[in-house]
């Protein structure tokens, strides 16, 4: 369907990529990763016709149907139902003549215009443009608001709608989540999932890309690799290739440790089998994806406040809003310690909550309480927006902090990725994704206890995402985290409160529930369940009950003792393996001794830890 063919791009002096050959099939679905810069959209230029290639060449059927997700939607009088339906170019003129046949009174014409129509099953284009708008997010009251009305963020959701409405054998959409909230991107998963033709995708969302592609075209170093399967594949294959260099090895086996210990802690601090279950097999993962990050240039930490309180903010009998409330009799305590992520559609309050939380916006009713020692550190679009654009990143940190000397301000900005001149560069040089990095580096440096973060990952590219992930995997303070990326979300929180009907409740299930709820699988696990009432055991019955509780806490007892005795086996292979002198060609027995007991502990614990979920949730139960 479509093939590159020794393809080379230049930009300016900038060779982006060079000799490039793949080909496309009418089913692949494929991601485009690579760094900010490495040339994804000038690929899909390249393929709309918008750039020519300096070498090589870009071919596919002259029949082939192109739709493209245009970054930018002008700010007109037409109504947002008619620019969604203008995206079917054959629907319009099949419209537009048979208005003209109407006013000629043509009736064979009409009767030839309505046969086109219902060939094309024109008939249900109308509300197939409203169901789109709808699952993108829009309310049917606005359906006829003019474009001029949206803000920006909301005319890239109806572009969105235009895009998918069109008639095509082939979808380029160029970082469609970056506006969508994590509700709208559960349908547009759904979505893509049922698309007929190939999709071309960029996107630094992890998740999103593994349920939606098929191949992984990456952009690294003037070549583009194409490889088969989705993102977690790739960071698997990309892993084992770096471990080939020694170096690698020992940089993977320090990282790998890192995310075992967090798993260990996670563990003994989880408090309900389902949540520890599902934050177990997200970590596992997350100990696969580590090894493929070790050439990451970002590395950064989130150091906490010296003191805390306890607890660091209460709301009580809060309604919250502006002239009117949005959220009525809020109860909300945030302790140190709480990793708590918030659900609920746009709209419904998330950021307001936050925002009062903060203290920016004040309570309609009711009471906030801060705790002494509260130190906040925030992080939201707006944080990106204030940026002093004619201030240096290094201007930015000394605002901060006066006291601070150059080598330290160049030390810790260069976790962040602000390497040489770059910390004395104006702000407004700099991309979205530096001005974003620039923006959590700032708060990083406040050493919070309390992180209040709204949709940080956005211009963020796949590895600061995981930059990120890992900080706030270290970080010892409270955070209270909105985002549409549940990668983060998965292995950065352990609680989840829904903001939904103008309240604020826990929410009991995991992410995967909450995807169901939304497409309608499943009830409202959000809901408090109905309490059965049910007559009282005998007294026999009771005590039987009684001994089986005691015998599951004292297996439960049994095998955390077990764990803790298998982990720090483990921790002692890990030591031994990040020694390089264990690399040298005369231990290459011992090395490989220490990779076996490796593996084998690692089984067993993981054959423990199922054991102990299960035993959990018999004791849950109950």
């Amino acid at each position: 369907m479509l093939s590159f063919n020794q393809v080379s791009l230049r930009r300016g002096a900038n060779l982006l990529f060079s000799d490039a050959s793949f080909i496309l099939h009418r089913d692949s679905k494929v991601g485009l990763i690579g760094a900010n810069g490495a040339g994804k959209s000038s690929l899909f230029k390249m393929i709309m016709g918008q750039l020519d290639t300096d070498n090589g060449s870009v071919e596919y059927p002259d029949s082939l149907r192109i739709a493209y997700l245009s970054q930018e939607i002008p700010a007109s009088d037409e109504t947002a139902r008619d620019y969604v339906l203008g995206g079917d170019a054959e629907w319009c003129d099949i419209q537009t003549r048979l208005a003209e046949a109407e006013k000629n009174e043509n009736y064979s014409r009409l009767a030839s215009l309505h046969e086109q129509l219902d060939s094309i099953d024109g008939y249900t284009t109308v509300s197939r443009a409203e169901q789109l708008m709808a699952g993108l997010g829009f309310q049917t009251e606005e359906f006829d608001r003019t474009l001029k009305s949206f803000s920006g963020g909301w005319r890239i959701r109806l572009n969105l709608a235009r895009t998918l409405i069109t008639r095509s054998d082939m979808l380029l959409l160029d970082e469609p989540t970056n506006h969508l909230d994590l509700d709208t991107i559960v349908w547009l998963v759904a979505f893509l999932k049922h698309y007929q033709g190939s999709l071309l995708l960029i996107s630094h969302d992890r998740e999103f890309l593994d349920e939606t592609v098929n191949h992984i075209a990456y952009l690294s170093h003037q070549t583009i690799e194409l490889f088969t399967g989705n993102y977690t594949q790739f960071e698997i294959i990309k892993a084992a290739r770096l471990a080939e260099q020694q170096s690698n090895f020992v940089k993977q086996q320090r990282e790998i440790k890192h995310m075992q210990d967090f798993v260990r802690r996670f563990r003994a601090q989880a408090t309900k089998a389902k949540q520890a279950q599902s934050r177990i097999k997200a970590l596992g993962r997350m100990e696969l994806i580590a090894p493929a990050h070790i050439d990451s240039p970002f590395s950064f930490q989130i150091p906490g406040a010296d003191k805390t309180s306890d607890p660091l903010l209460t709301l009580d009998q809060a309604d919250l809003g502006y002239a009117t409330p949005i959220l009525t009799s809020v109860r909300f305590n945030l302790h140190p310690g709480d990793r708590i992520g918030l659900l609920g559609h746009n709209g419904a309050g998330k950021t307001t909550l936050m925002k009062t939380l903060l203290g920016e916006l004040p309570l309609l009713k009711g009471h906030r309480q801060e705790g002494a020692n509260l130190a906040v550190g925030y992080f939201s679009q707006h944080q990106v927006d204030d940026l002093s654009m004619h201030d240096t990143a290094y201007q930015h940190l000394l605002r901060l902090d006066l006291k601070i000397s150059e080598q330290a301000a160049r030390n810790f900005l260069g976790g962040f990725d602000f390497q040489g001149d770059k910390v004395f560069q104006p702000v407004r040089l700099f991309s979205g994704g530096e001005k974003a990095r620039l923006a959590l580096a700032l708060v990083a440096w406040q050493k919070p206890n309390l992180l209040l973060m709204d949709e940080p990952t956005n211009h963020l590219d796949m590895d600061m995402r995981q930059a990120l992930t890992v900080a706030l995997q270290d970080f010892d303070g409270a955070i209270l985290l909105i985002s549409h990326d549940r990668h983060l979300l998965t292995n950065s929180v352990d609680d989840f409160y829904l903001v939904h009907d103008g309240s604020v409740t826990e929410f009991e299930g995991d992410l995967d529930d909450y995807r169901k709820f939304l497409l309608g699988g499943t009830e409202d696990s959000s809901k408090t369940p109905n309490v059965e009432v049910k007559a009282k055991s005998s007294g026999a019955k009771q005590k039987q009950d009684q001994k089986a509780v005691r015998q599951i806490k004292t297996q439960v007892r049994n095998l955390e003792a077990r764990l803790t005795r298998l982990n720090g086996k483990l921790k002692e292979i890990e030591v031994a393996l990040a020694d390089s002198g264990n690399y040298e060609a005369d231990k290459a027995d011992n090395l490989q001794d220490l990779l076996r007991g490796q593996h084998s502990l690692s089984e067993e614990i993981s054959a423990a830890e199922e054991e102990w979920l299960t035993l959990s949730e018999q004791l849950e139960e109950a």
